[in-house]
């Protein structure tokens, strides 16, 4: 009797024992998880900069810069500044100044074609005076695609009404003359035709349209930064291609790319736009992601300190550093991008300085826990 008792309760003292440790496994990862996502917050939901924060003079949320990836350059903040008392010379000396370098006059002409979608009496005034000038015609089609995604706004399609789209695809139609007119005044610049690739996203170009661009724009400058960034977009399943393309693209720019100008990124930045969901990090993590990771840190070495993107290619870095529990690695990069914050991931989140603070802090605490 006793042993046909022991044979019947036996399987359910069992169950009840994996029941019961499977329970507090659940409350232990919880809990666990629990630490990981609540960041840094006191109990009235205040943030509080970490002691290990504070040591390496990192900022907390509210004092992060989200216009930039980096301090904006003294000879850009000045020009910005004279175009509020329309003194647009100032603003062409500037462009004179950068001359060919075709990295930097792409990211100034982005720069300041945004102020002119806002407010545009000073590339007037320019225009008026010289109504040839390459950089005025180039920063008034900047401005004009800039202007276009204003008036259709940024949410989803779902949510953007027909007068904004309608709104949109009226100025945006027009931009193609426009970069037409800039990259006939300046033959050498590849700036038009980089421009034209927001164009390209707006309006739909089919891809042999878009290979026209393209080409235009590796006969000037094939590994030009700004220019494959918008090229992967374009490539990406969300808006022309596919995520197969999008790959695709850019192995074949990080292959055949010179040490130090950073084109190693965009094989993360094609994973990060198809799989950009941290809470998990076995995609990011395989020895694959892994190598790609090493070979941007190579990159970043080796790319000139004042490059105007390698700010960008750091916050990706530290992101994906972070994720491979690479964390001493990863707090290097945080550190040398610490107030800025308007950079992949970051800018995809709803709040940029929350979410990069969040990873920041949760690394340095896993360092120093195996320091």
């Amino acid at each position: 009797m006793k042993i046909i008792l022991w044979v019947v309760l036996t399987p359910v003292v069992l169950l009840l024992l994996g029941l019961g440790l499977y329970l507090l496994k659940a409350i232990v990862q919880g809990a666990f998880e629990g630490w990981r996502s609540a960041g840094n917050g006191d109990d009235d939901g205040s943030y509080r900069l970490p002691d290990e924060a504070t040591a390496l003079g990192m900022l907390p949320p509210n004092r992060q810069d989200t216009d930039n990836a980096a301090p904006v350059p003294a000879e850009l903040a000045a020009a910005k500044a004279a175009t509020l008392t329309n003194d647009w010379k100032s603003v062409a000396a500037l462009f004179e100044a950068v001359g060919t370098d075709w990295e930097r006059r792409y990211a100034y002409a982005e720069k300041l074609a945004g102020l002119a979608a806002v407010e545009d009496e000073w590339l007037i005034a320019w225009e008026t005076e010289r109504p040839d000038d390459p950089t005025a015609a180039l920063l008034r089609a900047r401005s004009t695609v800039v202007l276009a995604g204003r008036l259709r706004g940024s949410q989803r399609a779902k949510y953007t009404t027909s007068e904004q789209f309608d709104g949109f695809h009226r100025i945006l139609s027009g931009t193609s003359e426009l970069h037409a007119r800039a990259a006939e005044l300046a033959p050498d610049d590849p700036s038009p035709y980089i421009s034209e690739i927001s164009t390209a996203l707006g309006l739909g170009y089919p891809h042999s349209d878009m290979d026209r661009v393209w080409s235009e724009i590796t006969a000037r400058d094939p590994h030009h930064f700004a220019a494959h960034w918008y090229a992967l977009q374009y490539w990406c399943a969300k808006w022309r291609g596919s995520e197969q393309l999008a790959r695709a693209f850019a192995a074949e720019a990080a292959a055949g790319a010179p040490l130090g100008s950073l084109l190693t990124v965009f094989p993360l930045i094609a994973h990060f736009e198809h799989h950009d969901d941290d809470s998990t990090t076995e995609a990011d993590s395989t020895p694959e992601m892994i190598a790609l990771v090493d070979a941007c840190l190579a990159d970043a070495a080796a790319a000139p300190a004042d490059h105007p993107r390698l700010p960008e290619v750091r916050h990706l870095l530290a992101y994906y550093l972070s994720l491979q529990d690479r964390d001493a690695a990863s707090v290097e990069q945080f550190r040398l991008v610490d107030g800025h914050v308007d950079a992949l991931p970051w800018r995809y989140r709803a709040d940029p300085a929350a979410a990069y603070c969040r990873l920041r802090d949760i690394t340095l605490r896993q360092t120093a826990a195996t320091t």
